[in-house]
C-alpha cells in the first residue's frame, strides 16, 4: 500500500513531533494524518489559555515558527512583552505580538464554551493545514516536576524560566487520572495503518499523552502497527533535557533505555545511524530496530525519515 493511502497516527509532543510532522506532510496524504499532541505543558498566563506544543505544531507546519528559536511565530515584535517588563509584570515566558493573537482567540472560544479539540480544529483550519491536531485531552493535565530541594514546579517554571538547570527527582500529570481522550483519539489509532511516537521527550512529552486512561492499552493493542523514534542519539539529545531526565529518573540515557520504556505500546524502533551498535540491544528488548538517519537537518531528511519510519510497519 502506498503511504499516500495510508492512516497514520503521531503520538506528538513539541519541536521534534513538529519537525516529523512536517516531513510526514510531504509523503502522505493530510487528510490521513491525525496528531495526538501533548497538553501537559499548557498553562494560563496573564489570563490566557496557552498550548505550547499544539501552536510548536502548527506554527511549523505553516511554515510561520520562528526560525531562531522553534517556538513562536516567525517575525514576531515584542512591544507588548516590553511594556509588561516596564510594570513589573512576568515576562519570563516570551509570548510575541502576534502569537498572542492566538493565545487570545484560544482563551475567548474556550470562555464561550468551546472545547480544545474544537478550538484546535479552528486554528489549524485557518492555516489551511490539511491533517488534523487532536488535544491528548479536552480536560487540564498539567506536567509537574520536583527537583532535589523538594520544591516542586509547573513543566513551564522548569523548563522555561529555569532553562531546565534543576536536577529532578519525580515527574507528575496532576488530573490524569479523570482526564478523558479527547473526541476522536481512540478511534484513529483503531484505525490506524500505521502509528508513530514521536522522536520527543518520553518523559514529559510523551509520557502525559500514554497517561490518559485509555490511550496506552489502545497503543497496546496496536503494538506491531507502533514504531517509536528515539529521541536520543548517541546518549544525548537532539534539544532539551531528555537526556537529563532519563539520567536523573533511574533510566538507560539511550535508544535502547527508550526502547525498554515503550517496548509495551512500540513494537518497532528507528534510531539513528549513530547508534546502530545498539541495534541488537534494542532488539533484546522485543522492540524491532531500523537504523536510518533520524537528525532532522532539513525537511527532506524529515521526510526519508517519515517514509523509512512508517515503512518500518506497513
Amino acid at each position: 500500500m502506498l503511504i499516500q493511502d495510508l492512516r497514520i497516527v503521531v503520538i506528538c509532543g513539541g519541536v521534534g513531533a513538529a519537525r516529523f510532522l512536517r516531513g510526514l506532510l510531504r509523503v502522505a496524504n493530510p487528510g490521513n494524518i491525525t496528531g495526538i499532541v501533548n497538553t501537559g505543558d499548557d498553562m494560563r498566563l496573564h489570563g490566557l489559555a496557552i498550548s505550547p506544543d499544539l501552536d510548536t505544531c502548527t506554527y511549523t507546519l505553516a511554515d510561520a515558527i520562528n526560525p531562531e528559536t522553534g517556538w513562536g511565530l516567525a517575525g514576531e515584535t515584542w512591544q507588548a512583552r516590553d511594556t509588561l517588563e516596564r510594570y513589573g509584570g512576568q515576562t519570563w515566558f516570551g509570548l510575541g505580538d502576534r502569537d498572542l493573537g492566538t493565545h487570545l482567540y484560544r482563551t475567548q472560544r474556550l470562555d464561550e464554551g468551546a472545547t480544545l479539540t474544537e478550538v484546535t480544529a479552528e486554528i489549524v483550519a485557518a492555516w489551511d493545514l490539511g491533517l488534523t491536531l487532536l488535544p491528548m485531552t479536552n480536560d487540564p493535565v498539567r506536567t509537574r516536576v520536583t527537583i532535589e530541594s523538594g520544591e516542586t514546579l509547573d513543566f513551564q517554571r522548569y523548563f522555561v524560566e529555569r532553562q531546565h538547570q534543576d536536577h529532578v527527582t519525580s515527574v507528575a500529570f496532576d488530573g490524569i487520572e479523570a482526564a478523558v481522550p479527547s473526541p476522536g483519539v481512540l478511534d484513529s489509532i483503531a484505525a490506524a495503518d500505521a502509528i508513530v511516537i514521536a522522536p520527543s521527550n518520553p518523559f514529559v512529552s510523551i509520557a502525559p499523552v500514554l497517561g490518559v486512561p485509555g490511550i496506552r492499552d489502545a497503543l497496546a493493542a496496536r503494538r506491531e502497527q507502533t514504531v517509536c523514534i528515539s529521541p536520543l542519539i548517541g546518549g544525548a539529545a537532539v534539544k532539551g533535557p531528555a537526556a537529563d531526565l532519563a539520567r536523573t529518573l533511574g533510566h538507560e540515557v539511550s535508544a535502547t533505555g527508550v526502547a525498554r520504556l515503550l517496548a509495551d505500546v512500540a513494537g518497532h524502533m528507528v534510531l539513528d545511524s549513530i547508534d546502530v551498535a545498539l541495534a541488537d540491544a534494542v532488539r533484546e528488548t522485543g522492540v524491532t530496530p531500523t537504523v536510518t538517519d533520524t537528525m532532522m537537518r532539513t525537511p527532506e531528511i524529515a521526510a526519508a525519515l517519515a517514509s523509512t519510519t512508517v515503512n518500518a510497519v506497513v
